[in-house]
């Protein structure tokens, strides 16, 4: 018998445990300088005229704090996912990112980039340091992924095999270049990039779960996926469910604590309520990201 889904944040460990996992790996979490950090969370207090519905941040905690919650949740590794919203900026969250992945152990090391003429550079610099994970969001960058002044970081990291965690669904809202269009056309150009598309692509489910199946090296995240809150806004077809299953090895348990507006209990009991099964739950929540990012034990 499968364990009943987690209630409450509390109740987490007892859920990983009884599935016979070490933790939790979690590929969508963000730490960010204190000021950006303000500023999403005052973004997110305003969601009701952005997006049309409210979204209370759950955890608007200090950075110790949150540090803390993860660490009672059990999630054993975990990336900052620092992401620019105009150039100029993206050198320098890396630079910070690398601090704060060097001050906690759990923390993967990562970094950022954005469609501007120091990027090859100050990409290299994050991989010779050992990054492990970027973040690009074409939604709030607003930018078109295939930007000829990506050209050359899309080939190293193709070359290096670096996951890249992208938010280049429309939700929650559409942008100029969001929507699988234009990571088709990426796709087609660096066929080997690892990605890891973030929220499974949502809206756009079924288009991502295309590039999924046909590219060896794309992944998608679980990030909000199947919650309460996102099936009101963006549901997904119960039809797909097969497919979904059939990508287990490829599918990672992603967040995106602290700013979401439930407890982190209702992703795992939103992906529980899925019934794709213990293996299913048992690759999703830990061993592909493990697997992705080398972790030992």
């Amino acid at each position: 018998m499968s364990p009943l889904p987690p209630v409450d944040d509390d109740d987490v460990p007892r859920f990983w445990r009884e599935l016979g996992l070490p933790g939790l790996v979690d590929v969508h979490v963000h730490f960010l300088p204190p000021r950006v950090q303000a500023k999403v969370w005052s973004y997110f207090e305003a969601a009701e005229t952005h997006y049309g519905a409210a979204w209370p941040v759950h955890y608007p905690l200090a950075e110790d704090e949150r540090l803390a919650v993860l660490g009672r949740l059990g999630v054993r590794a975990f990336p900052t996912l620092p992401y620019p919203h105009k150039a100029g900026m993206a050198a320098w969250l890396n630079d910070w990112s690398a601090a704060f992945a060097a001050a906690h152990p759990r923390v993967l090391s990562s970094a950022t980039f954005f469609p501007e003429p120091e990027a090859p550079h100050y990409v290299a610099e994050a991989l010779d340091r050992g990054v492990r994970v970027f973040k690009v969001h074409v939604q709030v960058g607003g930018f078109d992924p295939r930007d000829p002044l990506l050209d050359a970081v899309w080939a190293r990291l193709e070359e290096t095999g670096t996951p890249v965690v992208i938010h280049c669904g429309s939700g929650p809202l559409r942008g100029e270049h969001t929507g699988p269009a234009p990571m088709t056309g990426l796709l087609e150009r660096h066929p080997g990039l690892c990605l890891v598309i973030a929220h499974l692509g949502m809206p756009e489910y079924r288009d991502f779960l295309d590039l999924a199946e046909r590219y060896e090296r794309v992944h998608l995240d679980t990030t909000m996926f199947a919650t309460d809150f996102t099936e009101r806004l963006m549901p997904f077809d119960p039809a797909d469910r097969p497919r979904l299953a059939a990508l287990r090895d490829k599918v990672l348990l992603g967040s995106d604590f602290p700013s979401i507006p439930y407890p982190y209990a209702e992703q795992l009991a939103a992906l529980s309520r899925l019934d794709l099964g213990e293996d299913w739950l048992r690759a999703v929540l830990h061993d592909n990201g493990a697997r992705l990012f080398a972790l030992e034990g």
